[in-house]
């Protein structure tokens, strides 16, 4: 697991002229984040999903947000189950990817879900 978190901080680190490598780094922190899943199902899916967002983001930053998307959908549906800020940080890189696609509507609902999430610290109210 230490291999794949340096693999995401290799690629998230790397310069923006420097995109093909870290790319690789992040599709390389993919599969193998996607290998331990299958090995350990719901064990690992909080690390597939950021892994999923940081490609979403290398690529949103690169102005290919058509390849984010499906990343940041993924993401978000496997955030689903842990919810929380992991959620939201999912919901907005979803969002992210959605206005870039100039899905503002899209983009609107998915940033009003994020904001309805509260931050599990909160004390409920009554």
């Amino acid at each position: 697991m230490a291999a794949i978190e340096g693999l995401l901080a290799l690629a998230a680190g790397r310069p923006r002229w420097a995109g093909g490598a870290a790319l690789n780094n992040a599709g390389e922190a993919i599969a193998r984040s996607r290998a331990l899943v299958a090995q350990s199902p719901g064990e690992h899916t909080e690390l597939l999903a950021r892994c999923l967002q940081t490609t979403a983001r290398l690529l949103l930053a690169r102005g290919r947000a058509v390849e984010a998307l499906p990343l940041a959908q993924e993401a978000v549906a496997l955030s689903r189950s842990t919810g929380g800020a992991a959620l939201s940080v999912a919901l907005r890189r979803l969002a992210q990817a959605q206005e870039a696609l100039h899905r503002y509507s899209d983009a609107a609902a998915t940033l009003a879900e994020a904001d309805r999430l509260r931050p599990s610290s909160d004390p409920p109210s009554d």
